[in-house]
């Protein structure tokens, strides 16, 4: 098929779709190239703040972690990445403070300038008020961790651990879906939570029918690139703990997860509805790439493995070596050393969070069926290294895929 209908197509695009999505058609034709190799990745950044409007302030100030997340970026240069615990603000600043201080400035121990022409960005249900009291205190809302508790997702402002998408490809504005606002229960078998001590639903009635299914949110987001559409699909599930027998952040993390399972399985999901009205999964023969901090190790940690796994050997997930690092090696090992016992492969671990947890792998770049895996990674150097100068900006790692998308 001619590149130019696509281009033109591509310039026919809303430009900006106000501070949800921008772009640069120009730099797209600028990109056309015969290679065929896309990359993309997945990077849990930590930029985020406790108060609202504070990561902005920390950009505008000099920020020393996201000099080290924008450096470990300059270093991998993937066309397509997640970032999640991203803190959004509706004007879009601290995505503007982001790209013009720190990606397109080079970096101490990073690589050349790096600018994406193409954004993704949306409010999440994080730190917004429900109105319930969810965490069963007595009392909806109040101050601190109270308030964040009875969030449709925890945090303590709007938009706190929000997500943004960067892409060097165009990104089809009027076909992304969101589902920030989908119910829990209108998934069919959903893990409703129960109270242990009475084997009675954790959640009242009429607060289980008004419950957010997204702690964060779940994106759709089609990609444009010179091989054709990618669907992005990115999410960040609640970590699965932090909560108490009924385990309701574990059933919650699951079911997250297990929403892009339904999402792939096409037909018979007519309760699946985006937030635009759009109702059913991702048609049989689209490509995509499931991305993000998904918080559920395989065989580690306190999560439902069943729901990653499930995940993981869903037929329209393509089976591939699994990203790995040195740096993952070595700290798996001094763990070890101190009796801390895991399970899962070493290398396969996608952060260090402590002496209490050790090292898991939460984080994942699935790509589908139809490609072809080239190469993949995990940005943790060994402690040896120079690198690791730069990889300590988060405890999470960065996680990347080399994908032949010529493949069929």
């Amino acid at each position: 098929m001619s590149r130019l209908p696509l281009l033109l197509a591509a310039l026919l695009l809303p430009a900006c779709m106000q501070v949800n999505v921008k772009g640069d058609p120009a730099a797209w034709a600028r990109t056309m190239s015969t290679d065929t190799t896309l990359r993309v990745a997945t990077y849990n950044t930590s930029l985020y703040d406790d108060a609202a409007g504070g990561l902005i302030g920390r950009l505008e100030s000099g920020d020393g972690g996201a000099r080290k997340i924008a450096a470990v970026l300059q270093r991998v240069r993937p066309d397509l990445v997640l970032l999640n615990e991203f803190d959004y603000d509706a004007q879009a600043r601290a995505a503007d403070l982001f790209q013009r201080h720190y990606l397109e400035i080079a970096q101490p121990g990073g690589g050349d300038p790096l600018r994406y022409p193409y954004r993704y960005l949306a409010p999440v249900n994080t730190g917004v008020p429900s109105g319930l009291d969810l965490d069963r205190n007595g009392r909806a809302g109040g101050d601190g961790r109270n308030r964040g508790n009875d969030a449709w997702g925890y945090g303590l402002h709007p938009g706190q651990y929000g997500m943004l998408v960067l892409s060097k490809y165009p990104i089809d504005s009027a076909q992304v879906r969101t589902f920030q606002k989908l119910k829990w229960s209108a998934m069919p078998g959903a893990r409703q939570p129960v109270d242990p001590m009475t084997n009675a639903p954790w959640y009242a009635a009429d607060v289980w029918s008004q419950l957010r299914l997204s702690s964060k949110s779940h994106w759709d987001v089609p990609v444009r690139t010179p091989s054709g559409v990618v669907h992005f699909l990115v999410s960040h599930p609640t970590p699965p703990v932090f909560d108490g027998p009924e385990d309701r952040n574990g059933a919650r993390n699951a079911d997250e997860i297990r929403l892009w399972s339904e999402y792939l399985s096409g037909g018979g999901t007519p309760w699946l509805c985006d937030d635009q009205g759009r109702c059913g999964g991702l048609p049989a023969d689209a490509r995509f790439v499931i991305a993000g901090d998904l918080n559920n190790d395989p065989v580690d940690g306190d999560g439902r493995h069943e729901a990653i796994v499930e995940l993981l050997e869903h037929p329209r997930v393509l089976r591939h070596a699994t990203p790995r690092s040195e740096g993952a090696t070595e700290k798996t090992a001094q763990y070890a050393a101190a009796g801390l016992v895991h399970r899962g492969a070493p290398q396969h671990a996608t952060g260090d969070f402590g002496p209490k947890a050790g090292t898991m792998r939460l984080d994942y770049v699935l790509p589908s069926v139809g490609f072809a895996l080239k190469d993949s990674g995990v940005f943790w150097p060994p402690t040896a290294s120079p690198d690791a100068a730069i990889a300590d900006g988060s405890d999470h790692h960065l996680v990347w895929v080399d994908l032949d998308a010529s493949a069929e």
